[in-house]
């Protein structure tokens, strides 16, 4: 399960992570980071039976945490299926069926948007 972590200004410079480890012994894997002194937010993979304990933990030290159930959005009426997406994916998410069709596991993303700027037809949003 992918959760987003919203850190701010007050907490950038804070350990968090390690913290959140240490209390937890989750294993957490960070999918993808962009964190500067202003904020910043971090994707992170955490160990379903451990959702709620490790988002307490995130939370109760001033990070806001959204669960990352849809991280991309496919329009069906947009899309066209030309696969633009799927060479740009580093992570493997989008893949063509049997039929040509495209298909996601959005349990890979990283929301890293890329697939996003690369449709020719706009029909990729990622969610928040």
């Amino acid at each position: 399960m992918k959760i987003t972590l919203y850190a701010t200004p007050e907490i950038t410079a804070k350990p968090l992570i390690a913290e959140v480890i240490l209390e937890t012994k989750a294993l957490l894997n960070i999918d993808r980071a962009d964190v500067k002194p202003k904020g910043g937010e971090v994707v992170i993979d955490v160990p379903q039976d451990r959702y709620d304990e490790v988002t307490k933990a995130f939370e109760k030290r001033g990070a806001r945490i959204i669960r990352l159930e849809l991280p991309v959005i496919k329009d069906d009426d947009e899309c066209v299926n030309c696969g633009a997406c799927i060479s740009v994916c580093p992570t493997g998410v989008i893949s063509f069926k049997d039929d040509w069709s495209i298909e996601m596991d959005v349990s890979k993303c990283v929301q890293c948007g890329t697939c996003v700027t690369m449709c020719p037809h706009g029909a990729l949003t990622l969610s928040e």
